[in-house]
């Protein structure tokens, strides 16, 4: 019973609308606006980089904190499947009809707690790639990269590895629009006036 209320718990916390409460701070609306995603990338678009920047940490903090509770209570068992709850429930949460944001921000928290080195290294790659091709959605398809190809050669059990690869598939799979305009090359860049 523990473990299932906070499996429950983490899923709640993935729900917290964190992009809507920051940026509406402002006057602003993600999901009516710009790419209409509830996340980091969309408000910096829409609400400036102090907003888009206190979501992308709240987000983090929305997966990191529900794991670092499973694996306190449970181990490493608990802390993945609190992980996937906590990056699940940002992307498909109950309280908004399961339409919400990507998961990257909120999957990297959760892997930061898991797999410090490897989820650090994330980051890193998210950044240097957003840095120098001002593309958020290639920062994050190789943060995924990093992620799943890091836990394989980290030698993680088997089973640490499906959930990481699962998780990693559903990411990637919120990211098909993205994949599809960067395949046309009509995907919008942060130095861009254009926003999708």
């Amino acid at each position: 019973m523990l473990w299932i209320l906070c499996v429950v718990v983490a899923y709640l916390v993935g729900t917290i609308p964190s992009a809507q409460i920051i940026a509406r701070r402002g006057g602003h609306d993600p999901t009516a606006e710009g790419s209409g995603n509830p996340g980091a990338s969309n408000v910096l678009r829409v609400a400036g980089a102090r907003a888009g920047a206190v979501v992308f940490l709240v987000d983090i903090a929305k997966g990191a904190l529900p794991t670092a509770l499973g694996l306190a209570v449970g181990g490493r068992g608990l802390a993945a499947l609190c992980w996937a709850a906590a990056t699940i429930g940002h992307i498909a949460p109950i309280t908004r009809r399961f339409r919400g944001g990507k998961g990257v921000a909120t999957g990297g928290g959760g892997a930061l707690v898991l797999f410090p080195v490897i989820g650090l290294a994330c980051f890193v790659v998210f950044a240097v790639s957003v840095g120098v091709l001002k593309l958020p959605s290639v920062g994050s398809l190789a943060m995924v990269a990093t992620l799943m190809v890091g836990v394989v050669v980290a030698g993680r059990p088997g089973w640490e590895i499906a959930v990481t690869v699962t998780l990693c598939a559903i990411v990637t799979l919120r990211h098909r629009n993205n994949i599809s305009r960067l395949v046309s090359r009509s995907e919008n860049r942060f130095d861009s006036g254009d926003v999708r």
